[in-house]
């Protein structure tokens, strides 16, 4: 009777360390996939930041040609 318990016992161990483990698993899991999910939305925002800085600098040069055609 008494083995039987301890072995019951041992089981039910076994299966939360089992549990625990597969909860880890998953938390790391998750955080490796918000990880990459940021490091994507940074490379967007870095893209964005490019976009932008060309926008500019076209329109600067465009400015540029307007005033020196206009001034000669």
């Amino acid at each position: 009777m008494k083995e039987e318990e301890e072995e019951e016992e041992e089981e039910e161990e076994e299966k939360e360390k089992e549990m625990r483990k597969e909860k880890e698993q998953e938390e790391e899991k998750e955080e490796e996939e918000e990880k990459e999910e940021e490091k994507e939305e940074k490379e967007e925002e870095e893209k964005e930041k490019e976009k932008e800085k060309r926008k500019r600098r076209k329109r600067r040069r465009r400015r540029r040609k307007s005033r020196s055609r206009s001034c000669s």
